[in-house]
């Protein structure tokens, strides 16, 4: 029994807290490695990394990444999330100790939180991150005299090189072997005023201490874990005793300030600002306003063209492989349904999966190294009064490029921005910024509408092409939102807050851990749906009502006899044509009415119901119905679309009008039913979702039909 309750119990968790830019993500990468995960908060969709640290002595910490938070007095959900979860000590997240992460290059901006952190009265660790770079700038900190003032331990490291990082941990085992630790007195003096109120609220949250009573009366109104009677409760004494939230809030900021910028002071010595100069030097031209958009738009072709010249080798080594694969087993397996399976089914639909990976990793690794670097955040400095002008936020910068990923991730990152109207329009027009989950389809039609030439000696007319579709894309989401801006009423006023922080160096160890994140996920989370969506594809495209089945292999001999067609000739007749009997061509058939006047069959038709689960499901589907139409498997999903001939008129079905119609389609559809979900649970109702699917489907379609339409 008592081993048992031992394994229930959850291991010594630490938070790791700090302002944003700090490089948080650095020290937790340093700290748990591989060893890591994403999960979400109880109850709303903020991220929370979750991570293992190893300890020397052989124990296994927790470590929960919070989101980078400049106060206590949270401006955003991201910052809310952190209030509410060491506001209450019945938390599932509330932790057993903290690690506070400062840039010890900015250490007055950064101490505000640390001081109200060790006011909750939780044993902590303050670590002084990029001391490398503090020393190649002559700034000196003598931590001992701030760990003496603030009575916690104080570290140097660099979440970059690691120093530091072994003393970190030791210093964590101690403070988990303190039996009852004794936090020491407020930092914070609270006023009579406020030390009445606090202790009031104090007898309603349990367990919480002086200063979680305050935070609480300060917060009441929105924090979760309170219920209905508890609000009451505290409304009753914040009202009882006068007490004024945003006055006692600038009182305790001011008088934090006041006590802990003489000791800052007193512990650094003999700064120097180079890398300052070199960073403002750089900012002169980076965030200059002709400048800086001349070159994030070079910056972002450089992103486009690298996607498409540098994965076309590992992608053909990917294609071959599935290709020789799949004639292996059929040589090698017997005829029957479980090699057809095997091959058709699920070789093609994995095949349709890894091999965009190439392109992917690529992707997430220029756009992480530009994070890293620290210019992203000069994209949302320099675009936020272009963005003001359609209705958006300098931040909806960072949800749109991040939308060039995955728009699920890029509609949670809106949480930043605290104006309403500003945080539904970036989220109602990111689903138009093409995603990675687009790049299979843009990759195979592309080929059908570009041909492959190299411009300028330099630029890959195809790499051209598929910035144009992004392009295309980004303009949408400017004009949707334009439209947003003046139908969605508010009276709250708009205003960009954002540290830039220094160019650093990219620690290359964020920026692999990052692609290996995002790939796996790829791999896993859409790879399921692609790989389940090509197995239950294969059965529909494989088996159909058995007399429309024999009916077709009938008309098809016919047909191979009249035209006196050899034996492979014949089975791929055959094939065809009991394809278009199958379940799958049924369902196709249905809704080929709709989509002719686009230029789409019933084939394609099939393609836009699956991918609605995902829209990189497209290509997989195509490589499944294109397997089974096909006896000889030898060309890729691209050279089998290439060779697709209408039945009744002879010519190419991915020709110009047809592919560039599916393009459109693709660039402006809302084929994403995880976007849609993301979409509901951030807007907390169905009603913005629906307006989305409609507003997106309306414009794929209207874009579609008059690209066909006029190029037929």
């Amino acid at each position: 029994m008592e081993q048992e309750t031992q394994q229930i119990t959850r291991p010594f968790t630490v938070a790791l807290l700090g302002n944003p830019n700090c490089g948080k993500s650095s020290v937790f990468n340093q700290l748990t490695g591989l060893r890591q995960k994403v999960g979400n908060f109880p109850g709303v969709t903020v991220d929370k990394k979750l991570g293992v640290i190893r300890m020397p002595e052989g124990r296994n910490f927790q470590l929960i990444d919070f989101p980078g938070t400049y106060s206590f007095y949270p401006t955003s959900i991201d910052e809310r999330i952190v209030v509410q979860s060491l506001t209450n000590p019945e938390d599932e997240n509330y932790p057993d100790a903290a690690v506070y992460i400062a840039d010890v290059t900015k250490l007055e901006k950064h101490l505000l939180l640390l001081t109200q952190l060790r006011d909750l009265g939780l044993p902590v660790i303050l670590a002084l991150n990029m001391s490398d770079v503090a020393e190649k700038e002559g700034v000196e900190v003598d931590e001992q005299v701030i760990s003496e003032w603030l009575e916690i331990p104080v570290i140097k490291l660099s979440g970059r090189t690691g120093f530091g990082i072994e003393a970190l941990k030791h210093e964590l085992q101690r403070l988990s072997e303190i039996p009852a630790y004794q936090a020491p007195a407020l930092f914070y003096e609270p006023s009579p005023q406020e030390k009445q109120v606090a202790e009031a609220v104090q007898d309603i949250v349990p367990g919480a201490n002086l200063y979680q009573g305050l935070l609480a009366a300060h917060h009441y109104v929105w924090l979760p874990f309170l219920t209905e009677a508890q609000r009451r409760l505290i409304a009753g004494i914040v009202a009882s005793h006068g007490f004024e939230t945003l006055k006692s809030q600038v009182n305790e900021t001011m008088q934090r300030y006041d006590k802990f910028t003489p000791m800052v002071r007193r512990s650094l010595r003999n700064v120097r600002s180079v890398s300052r100069t070199i960073t403002e030097k750089l900012d002169t031209v980076l965030t200059h306003r002709v400048a800086g958009p001349i070159i994030f738009f070079l910056l972002m072709l450089m992103v486009f063209q690298a996607i498409f010249s540098w994965a076309a080798y590992p992608m053909d080594l990917i294609e071959e492989f599935f290709a020789f694969s799949g004639e292996l087993a059929r040589s090698h397996l017997p005829p029957g349904w479980f090699t057809n399976l095997l091959t058709d089914g699920i070789l093609a639909g994995l095949g349709g999966i890894l091999v965009f990976i190439p392109q992917i990793a690529i992707l997430f690794f220029l756009i992480s190294l530009l994070e890293e670097v620290g210019y992203m955040a000069r994209a949302a400095y320099l675009f936020d009064r272009l963005m003001q002008a359609f209705g958006l936020n300098g931040r909806s910068i960072v949800a749109l490029i991040s939308g060039g990923a995955c728009a699920i991730p890029a509609i949670m990152s809106t949480r930043t921005i605290s104006n309403w109207k500003e945080r539904l329009i970036t989220i109602l027009v990111t689903p138009l910024i093409s995603c990675s989950a687009r790049i299979p389809v843009y990759t195979v039609l592309i080929g059908f509408v570009v041909p492959s030439t190299v411009v300028a000696g330099v630029f890959n007319l195809q790499g051209l092409a598929f910035m144009g579709l992004y392009l295309l894309g980004i303009l949408a989401a400017l004009l949707s939102a334009l439209v947003f801006k003046l139908v969605l009423k508010t009276h709250e006023r708009s205003f960009l807050m954002l540290e830039l922080p220094e160019y650093r160096t990219p620690v290359m160890r964020n920026v692999i851990l990052t692609v290996w994140e995002k790939v796996r996920t790829f791999i896993w989370e859409a790879g399921r749906i692609i790989m389940a969506i090509s197995v239950v594809l294969w059965l529909l495209a494989s088996y159909g009502p058995p007399a429309a089945m024999q009916e077709a292999r009938q008309e098809a001999l016919a047909i191979a006899e009249q035209r006196q067609l050899g034996e492979t000739e014949t089975a791929n007749m055959v094939a065809a044509k009991q394809i278009e009997a199958s379940f799958a061509g049924h369902l196709g058939k249905v809704i080929e009415p709709v989509i002719r006047p686009l230029g789409f069959d019933w084939k394609i038709g099939i393609a836009l119901i699956t991918s609605f689960a995902a829209r990189e499901v497209f290509v997989g589907t195509m490589a499944t119905i294109y397997s089974i139409g096909s006896v000889e498997d030898e060309y890729t999903v691209r050279d089998k679309m290439a060779q697709e001939r209408d039945p009744a008129t002879g010519e190419r079905i991915y020709g110009m009008a047809t592919s560039l119609s599916l393009l459109l389609f693709y660039v402006f559809a809302m084929q994403c039913m995880s976007t849609l979900a993301v979409v509901k649970r951030e807007t907390k109702s169905w009603k913005w979702p629906l307006v989305q699917f409609f507003y997106m489907s309306g414009l794929a379609y209207l874009s579609s039909l008059l690209a066909y339409q006029l190029l037929s």
